[in-house]
């Protein structure tokens, strides 16, 4: 009603514009009567006239032209309202709370004429809750699937004092709030399914290496050389076919595939059957064969996902090979490395990488070296032996260590005893950040992942980092280092630094506090010998003794506090058995100066007991959780390690988690570790 009043007012204020003309007519009247008075009479006379006949039109005519228009107007809002509810685009509004006010035909097609509807929105559309209702903010956007069609549902707020007449829906005065919810529906079934095809249809980039070629022909006699090697080709040749890809030899023991992506989701789904059958391939070879796969994809250029595929082979040999690695971007993920890796008895590698280190050090005058955070007697040691390799080159060298722990105290002591050594080369984070800058040589034992470091802000200070460890790789990794010589197949840093000795000089002669850390190093890292030990380690372990090293004083350094070995038996009785072959129990070495270091020494006693295939041990220290994880061969701990975002090696592996309730975290692991055996990964 208020509207057509006032469009009433302003019809009828148009129409009197002629009365307004005649206050001008009238005027220009008087003007031509002063002027010349016998044209003033004649112009006001036809003012007089025109007067008249404008009176009479107004007066006759107006009020029907007033009830044209808005006849004209209010069957204009009729069309307006018609095309609403007819318009093609579903359409509904909704009150605050997603009950549904008003609906268009197309919208009510679509649910059914549901009178939940009314109740809330969401009874019909789950997603439809009021938290995604915009508030004086921009549209929201949601997707959806509805009767097994694909929408997307565009949420909108609107403001109104009267939308809603002779509809359907109608509230009462009393419940109509000036805020509602405008929602559109776009059908997108059509559009997800071209994406779809056409992203099945993306090029996909694999690199296929054979791990193990040479050391597998080996083991077989030389007349089923070729069998195996045709054996293996046909294995590759119908599995390439089943994806309907294309495969070309670069190398004897590479390939090159391409496929497309549609292909990737069966080959996820089998776990890569790949893998499984090459390696039963068994016509006689002491060795099972093995592979590695690195895949690249989604990059915009084909060449770039070949740089995607080749980061991938190196990430999957640098974790032990028989693995499958996808790499899409940034992103990472890894299938297979169940099986336990095979040591390469050539040294081919580590002599090149002791090149190269001595090109670098000579280069430079300081070398620094950084093991982990939390140091152990292998990083130390490694870093003593980086140390004699920089003052073989009359080069100053520096170990970055911040904190020294109780099993790490005997060999620093006995370090730190040497003239030579003295408290001098070994400095605290603090000290290193002031001293280093971008020239500097850093070398990074024991440890890939940055966050892993003694400091991690040393490797923002400089340009030249090497990194030296025997851990598998993870998707993080340190970037820009000028030489990476990751080798999974060593069995400790020590180990991979000793023979780096004996190719950067064949004079230099390793003094013997230095042999005693390197072998140190050694011993707690295998064990005692019992673990991840090769032809190379025990090369390694007699070219150290010959420079001196002593196995009854390195046995003492390695002897435990009676609170220590009170603590590791408590653990071994509280320890519970769990899917039949795995052990896990808790630490609580609260005061003893290296928590962590008896955790894994209880998780190394664990594999003792018979039947046993995996230990977990957890530790709360300095805040957080941490998990010791060990194994012999039969379960790859390393990859159960990575679902809580740590890593390590096949049999031995570890990971940080926040601090929890123990017995939480405790139920955490086993939750996974089950999980993992359900779904096959271990």
């Amino acid at each position: 009603m208020n509207k057509d009043k006032r469009n009433d007012g302003i019809l009828k204020i148009y129409l009197r514009w002629v009365f307004y003309l005649g206050i001008l007519f009238f005027a220009a009247s008087v003007v031509s009567y002063l002027i010349a008075p016998e044209a003033g009479i004649a112009s006001f006379v036809m003012f007089v006239v025109y007067m008249i006949i404008a009176v009479v039109i107004y007066r006759i005519k107006g009020p029907d032209i007033i009830n044209v228009i808005m006849k004209y107007s209010a069957n204009f809002d009729t069309v307006q309202n018609r095309l609403l509810k007819e318009m093609v685009t579903p359409y509904a509004v909704l009150d605050k709370n997603g009950a549904m006010i008003w609906a268009n035909g197309e919208f009510m097609d679509i649910i059914g004429y549901n009178r939940n509807a009314k109740k809330s929105i969401s009874l019909v559309i789950p997603e439809l809750v009021p938290e995604v209702f915009p508030v004086k903010g921009p549209d929201n956007e949601i997707h959806v699937v509805f009767k097994d069609v694909n929408y997307k549902i565009l949420i909108r707020e609107i403001d109104s004092d009267d939308l809603f007449k002779d509809t359907e829906y109608v509230w009462t005065e009393d419940e109509v709030e000036n805020r509602f919810i405008a929602i559109y529906l776009y059908d997108e079934t059509q559009i997800i399914r071209l994406e779809k095809e056409n992203d099945d249809q993306r090029t996909v980039v694999a690199l296929l290496y054979i791990d193990n070629y040479e050391e597998a022909l080996e083991s077989v006699d030389e007349v089923r050389r070729s069998l195996l090697i045709a054996l293996i080709e046909r294995k590759l040749n119908k599995y390439i076919q089943s994806i309907d890809a294309v495969i070309k030899r670069l190398e004897k023991d590479k390939y090159l595939v391409v496929f497309h992506k549609k292909h990737l989701e069966k080959m996820k789904e089998e776990k890569f059957s790949i893998l499984e059958e090459v390696r039963g391939i068994n016509i006689g070879n002491e060795i099972s064969v093995t592979l590695s796969m690195g895949i690249g994809l989604d990059a915009p250029l084909l060449t770039r996902n070949y740089e995607y595929a080749r980061a991938a082979i190196d990430l999957a040999l640098g974790r032990g090979g028989d693995q499958v690695v996808i790499k899409d971007g940034t992103n990472v993920a890894y299938y297979g490395g169940k099986s336990v890796q095979i040591e390469k008895t050539t040294r081919v590698r580590a002599r090149v990488k002791a090149h190269a280190m001595r090109e670098l050090f000579e280069a430079r005058d300081e070398i620094y070296v950084m093991g982990h955070s939390i140091g152990d007697v292998d990083c130390f040691g490694a870093a003593v032996g980086i140390c004699r390799i920089a003052k073989s080159l009359g080069k100053k060298a520096y170990i970055v260590l911040d904190t020294i722990n109780g099993s790490l105290k005997p060999v620093v002591d006995r370090v730190k005893s040497d003239p030579e050594y003295g408290d001098n080369v070994i400095i605290n984070n603090e000290t290193a950040l002031s001293m280093v800058n971008s020239d500097m040589v850093l070398v990074v034992v024991d440890v890939n992942k940055p966050n892993y470091t003694e400091c991690p802000k040393l490797l923002e200070k400089t340009r030249n980092i090497i990194v030296l460890d025997h851990h598998r790789q993870t998707g993080e990794q340190i970037e820009n280092a000028v030489l990476s010589y990751v080798e999974p197949y060593a069995s400790s840093a020590c180990e991979m630094v000793a023979e780096i000795i004996q190719y950067i000089d064949t004079g230099l002669k390793l003094k013997t506090v230095e042999a005693d850390a390197l072998y140190a190093g050694m011993v707690v890292d295998t064990s005692n010998f019992q673990n991840r030990t090769g032809v190379r380690t025990f090369e390694a372990a007699a070219f150290l003794r010959r420079n001196g090293a002593d196995v009854t004083r390195i046995r003492k350094y390695m002897r435990i506090e009676m609170n220590e070995s009170r603590v590791i038996s408590q653990s071994l009785s509280a320890a519970e058995v769990f899917a039949e072959n795995f052990v896990i129990t808790v630490c609580n070495a609260k005061g003893l100066e290296s928590p962590t270091v008896v955790g894994a020494k209880v998780a190394n006693s664990l594999l003792d007991v018979a039947g046993i295939k995996a230990s977990f041990v957890l530790t709360e220290y300095n805040g957080k959780i941490y998990i010791s994880a060990r194994s012999i061969d039969e379960v790859n701990v390393q990859i159960i390690m990575e679902k809580f975002g740590g890593g390590g090696h096949m049999n031995m592996a570890g990971a940080q988690m926040t601090l929890r309730p123990v017995e939480e975290a405790k139920q955490t692991v086993k939750l996974k570790v089950m999980e993992m055996l359900e779904n096959g990964e271990i």
